[in-house]
């Protein structure tokens, strides 16, 4: 275990959630001994009795179960990610306890040496599996945790000293930190997405925002200049006198540390030292959002101590993730690609300057969010020859896109399904050599999938029966 770890007396705890995080949260405790009085899991309204209640009840966790309320005297309670602040639920909770906090916070202050903490509404999964790579390439133990899908309590255990946590924070694990302190902290961008669940875009900026609130002047904050909402955010960093790398793919900052693209290559200038990396076409991950995501992690790195050449060689290696813009087969000339990832607009908007303009056969469509689709049909009408647009969303995406192509004279066709299977066959009937069919979707996957993952490899099945076949239909 680190040696840095926490000592201090916990007292009597709550946990609320009886999800991954709960669980891991209520194991965890019980195994520090003395440190802790007692354990009580808050399952929540739609929790029961099963395995891994009676499991946690034999480790001495008392399980309160089918309910939100809570009763007792709690020094500290630590809440699921996916339990809003404004929920009954969690002020319950509060209203019992000396302290609430979310997950990481406390994993955090468990084990708080050697953190790099990285948000944003898109890129974060990437941006975190790049950074931790290029640490590995540069002979440090990383690993990669939180939003990302490994819980970070569950790994304070067995962290050996001098290890890296690579965090992915969400907004939701944000909201919940007050002391929390990585040594690098990023922000990719801000783009409006979870806005039902915080209640304004504002609150949803100010969580993402509070992952820089504990950085000191020695630390590094790496922030993309893409956006307003960044801007303001970099602007109220150099008033504090942290150090701030600005990250822009379209051009030199021109600020101390900064991150950029210069004739096609990737530099990383910290402290006024510049790092010429490697050329953008030399990425097996494609698209502007890509090179920002390899300019972020290649800024953690450097600035952690890897050699310019381990960074170089890692990213030369590192190849696309699952459901991200993920290459799944051709045939016919044309290419299948799976970007189930992309359930907001931006990430489609981002997913689409990986491809040539007039060569993209997209599928657009889910559980609708009920956002904003100006931004999104100007781009897919001006980069995209045909979008399919399916699912509960379907009818709303067809109808801002048939209204842009209208005001621009795009040649866009716009086609409607109803689910992803008959708009796959859509696509592929009106594919031509050099296309590409690109799923990415603008929405979230509930209308029709348990979550991305089962969408992303329905898209693939597909793909790969139509490779097996040797032909588009």
């Amino acid at each position: 275990m680190q040696d840095s770890s926490s000592s201090a007396r916990l007292g009597n705890v709550a946990v609320l959630g009886i999800g991954h995080t709960g669980e891991a949260v209520c194991r965890y405790l019980v195994g520090l001994g003395e440190r802790v009085s007692s354990v009580t899991l808050f399952g929540g309204a739609s929790s029961h009795e099963g395995n891994i209640t009676r499991e946690l009840e034999g480790l001495g966790v008392r399980c309160v179960l089918g309910t939100e309320e809570v009763e007792g005297s709690f020094d500290l309670a630590i809440a699921s990610p996916g339990i809003p602040v404004g929920s009954a639920f969690f002020q319950a909770a509060a209203a019992h306890a000396t302290e609430i906090i979310g997950e990481p916070e406390f994993a955090w202050r468990e084990s708080p040496a050697n953190w790099v903490g990285i948000t944003g509404t898109n890129g974060k999964t990437t941006t975190t599996t790049l950074t931790t790579a290029l640490l590995r390439e540069g002979g440090r133990s990383a690993e990669a945790v939180g939003n990302i899908g490994t819980i970070i309590t569950s790994r304070l255990a067995g962290r050996q000293p001098g290890s890296w946590f690579v965090a992915e924070l969400s907004s939701f694990q944000l909201e919940t930190t007050r002391l929390l302190h990585p040594r690098v902290a990023c922000l990719m961008n801000v783009t409006p997405d979870h806005v039902e669940w915080h209640g304004s875009m504002e609150a949803y900026a100010q969580a993402k925002e509070k992952i820089f609130a504990n950085l000191e002047p020695a630390d590094l904050a790496v922030v993309s200049d893409g956006d307003d909402w960044c801007r303001a955010v970099i602007g109220r960093l150099e008033a504090r006198g942290l150090r701030v790398c600005r990250v822009d793919v379209r051009q030199d900052p021109g600020t101390p540390c900064a991150a950029f693209v210069r004739d096609g290559r990737l530099v990383v200038r910290l402290d006024g030292v510049e790092h010429v990396l490697v050329p953008t076409d030399d990425l097996l991950i494609r698209g502007e959002h890509n090179e920002e995501n390899a300019l972020v992690a290649s800024s953690v790195a450097l600035e952690l101590g890897v050699a310019e050449e381990d960074v170089c060689r890692g990213l030369l290696a590192f190849s696309p993730l699952e459901h991200r813009i993920e290459p799944c087969g051709e045939v016919s000339g044309v290419r299948f690609v799976n970007d189930s990832k992309a359930t907001n607009t931006d990430s489609v908007e981002k997913a689409l300057t990986a491809f040539k303009p007039g060569s993209i056969v997209v599928l657009l469509g889910g559980h609708d969010k009920g956002t904003d689709l100006t931004s999104l049909s100007r781009a897919v009408a001006a980069r995209c020859r045909v979008a399919v647009c399916y699912g509960a969303a379907g009818e709303r995406i067809a109808r801002a896109l048939e209204d842009e192509v209208a005001a621009s004279g795009s040649a866009l066709e716009v086609v409607r399904e109803p689910h992803m299977r008959e708009a796959f066959s859509a696509a592929c009937g009106r594919a031509q050599a050099g296309d590409v069919v690109l799923l990415s979707p603008a929405c979230s996957s509930f209308d029709e999938f348990h979550n991305m993952e089962e969408r992303g490899e329905l898209f693939k099945r597909l793909a790969a029966e139509r490779v097996a076949a040797g032909g588009l239909r």
